[in-house]
């Protein structure tokens, strides 16, 4: 069976040999939203809602005329940040995209790709993202043209918060080692795409202080979900393509919002 994993960071190295991520111009004079401490700061459910247009399981998951309009409902629907996909083949994503939010919104934006190198995290910085999201496995396997210390470091020279993914224990357990500003657990194997809500039960199973932020990745249908990683010991959610499903943006993000209350 292909390695879906081999073939996004092959993809992602072959994109930024292209220029997608050369962005002329100074980085814009701005003022960081965190999103660590819109988390911490959030008395529900804190969602991370992503601007995610396809799916390399599904296709596609929603025809988006204009970001800002799905941003807006995200926000009216109490969203504590946006996360925009800016990988383009698989996910739809664009630069672009990020951009148009970023000036729609003053929500704490993260900047989700397949990081591989630099010029992606410096990227990130010039069009205004609060933080970025890096794929241990994508450093363990050697994909990236800089280690992952460099890469984390970069980010917090620019300012920009990092949350690191990880999808096993072991992963996990090194993570908390690094100066990732949060930890993101992935109920999906990028290896295969199958996705289960149990491996952040596995993950995080008798894990109590893990001193980062713990945010829980992929398969969020509803807030029954949202309530069972709570119990795993998730303190954030990142659903993307259930709230691109929905046919009311904004209601679907404040369903999830609501959980902790709901269930």
């Amino acid at each position: 069976m292909a390695d879906f994993l081999d073939a996004l960071a092959r993809e992602a190295i072959r994109t930024v040999r292209s220029g997608d991520y050369n962005i002329s111009g100074e980085n814009a004079p701005r003022s960081r939203v965190s999103l660590k401490n819109s988390i911490k700061m959030c008395r529900n459910a804190p969602i991370i809602a992503e601007v995610k247009p396809r799916s390399p399981s599904h296709g596609v998951l929603r025809e988006i005329s204009t970001v800002v309009d799905v941003v807006k409902a995200m926000e009216r629907g109490g969203a504590v940040g946006i996360s925009v996909l800016t990988e383009p083949k698989h996910f739809g994503g664009s630069i672009k995209a990020l951009k148009e939010a970023r000036n729609h919104t003053n929500l704490p934006i993260l900047m989700k790709d397949v990081i591989v190198d630099p010029a992606q995290i410096e990227a990130a910085s010039k069009i205004r993202a609060d933080a970025i999201l890096l794929i241990y496995a994508i450093f363990k396997r050697g994909y990236a043209g800089f280690s992952l210390k460099e890469a984390i470091h970069l980010a917090h020279q620019l300012d920009l918060e990092v949350v690191l993914e990880t999808h096993t224990r072991d992963e996990l357990m090194a993570a908390l080692k690094t100066d990732a500003d949060m930890l993101g657990v992935n109920n999906r194997d990028l290896k295969t795409l199958k996705v289960d809500l149990k491996v952040a039960e596995q993950v995080l199973a008798g894990m109590k202080n893990y001193g980062k932020i713990v945010v829980s990745e992929s398969g969020i249908r509803n807030a029954w979900d949202i309530k069972f990683l709570r119990a795993c010991g998730a303190d954030a959610f990142l659903v993307g393509s259930a709230i691109m499903l929905a046919k009311d943006v904004e209601a679907k993000v404040r369903e999830l919002v609501h959980a902790y209350e709901n269930c």
